[in-house]
Order: structure tokens, then C-alpha cells, then sequence
């Protein structure tokens, strides 16, 4: 008889203390086995296109400034049939989850979850299946509960680039929408929220754990 199939993992985390303690959990299981480690998302995608193999990638979200986010690298490996992708960060707003889930993560889990549920989560996204932690799905099925007060995915984005102090030209150009469908965008998020003003909206969303404090 034939042991159980080995999952071969990639962990992308620009935190090497982070990528020792994953290493330490998932090599403790007899059928995971860690096979590469990066620091970034640009050496995830280079090792990828030179051969890497690897049934899931555990990746964080954001690399530092300048650096090429996760849900760009999940969309990219995503496109190329390459792993499955597993997110692994701190960051549990709407908008993270939900840009990481529409780009094509198979799953998304936060630092804090108990290791059993990381575990149970790379064996799962490796056999195809979705893999979300039970914070993250609390917070999904709160928007289904909700789907009228609800903000979309592109009222989300959009939202966040208000949060970083951009123009509604710049959005507009950023996003590949026109003027005028942003500020329809905005009106909707505005209604939603209850907020009379850009700066009102990012501060309700921020509290309400719509976008990153």
C-alpha cells in the first residue's frame, strides 16, 4: 500500500520569522512538506515561471511599499493554472477578503487562526476545495445577510482609494471607469453608509471593518 499524497507548499511572506513558525507547523504533519520559501511577491511569480512546482501557496497580502501585492500575484498565478492559493494575513476588512476571493484565492485565513485550521485548510485548498476561516466567514455571511447595505466589490475599491487621498480623475483612470461612473459609485457608498462625505464614508467603512484602520 501507497501512503497518503505529500502536499507540496510555497510560503510567500516578507517576514522570516513568519515563514520559520508556518514551516514549523505544516513539516509537524507527515503529509505536508514545504518546498520553497520567498520573501516577495515578484520571487513568488520568478519561481513559479522557472519551474516551481507546488500543490499551494501560502501568501500574504502585502509585501511593503512598492512591492507587488498579493491579490495582483494571486491573480497572475491564478491566469497560468498555477497552485492553489491560500491566503494567510493580518488583515480581515471587506475589501481585502473579497479582492483576494474575486482574484481567484482558493482560500483566506488570518496569522491568528489555530494551527489545526491551517492545516485543515492546505489540505483542503490543495483537493480544490474553498477554504475560509471561521472569521472570515462570519464576515461573509454578514454581507449576505445584508446584500442591500452591502457595499460591492468596486464600491469597495473605489472606497479605497478615496482612503488613500485620490482624485476622482485619478480613480476614474486607476480603475479604468469614467468620471462619472465613479461618482455614481461614490453616491451608492455614500447611501450606504450613511456618510455626507468622502471623509465621513472612509471613516464609517473603517469602523465598520469595511476597509484596513
Amino acid at each position: 500500500m501507497t501512503g497518503p499524497a505529500v502536499v507540496d507548499v510555497v510560503l510567500a511572506d516578507d517576514h522570516p520569522v513568519v515563514r520559520t513558525g508556518l514551516r514549523a507547523v505544516l513539516e509537524a504533519e507527515p503529509d505536508v512538506r514545504v518546498v520553497a520559501e520567498v520573501g516577495s511577491a515578484e520571487k513568488l511569480l520568478a519561481r513559479l515561471r522557472e519551474g516551481l512546482r507546488a500543490d499551494v501557496v501560502l501568501l500574504d497580502l502585502q509585501f511593503g511599499p512598492g512591492r507587488l501585492g498579493g491579490v495582483d500575484a494571486v491573480r497572475e498565478i491564478v491566469a497560468t493554472d498555477g497552485p492553489a492559493v491560500l491566503v494567510v494575513t493580518t488583515y480581515d476588512a471587506d475589501a481585502d477578503i473579497l479582492a483576494a476571493v474575486e482574484a481567484g484565492a482558493r482560500g483566506y485565513l488570518l496569522k491568528d487562526a489555530p494551527t489545526h485550521e491551517l492545516v485543515a485548510a492546505v489540505r483542503a485548498a490543495a483537493a480544490g476545495e474553498v477554504a475560509l476561516g471561521p472569521a472570515v466567514q462570519r464576515r461573509l455571511l454578514g454581507r449576505l445577510r445584508s446584500p442591500g447595505t452591502a457595499l460591492t466589490a468596486r464600491e469597495l475599491e473605489v472606497l479605497a482609494l478615496v482612503a488613500e487621498g485620490r482624485t476622482n480623475d485619478e480613480i476614474a483612470h486607476a480603475l479604468f471607469l469614467s468620471r462619472a461612473t465613479v461618482k455614481t459609485h461614490l453616491v451608492h457608498v455614500y447611501d450606504k453608509l450613511g456618510a455626507p462625505s468622502r471623509t465621513a464614508a472612509v471613516a464609517e467603512a473603517r469602523r465598520r471593518g469595511l476597509l484596513r484602520g
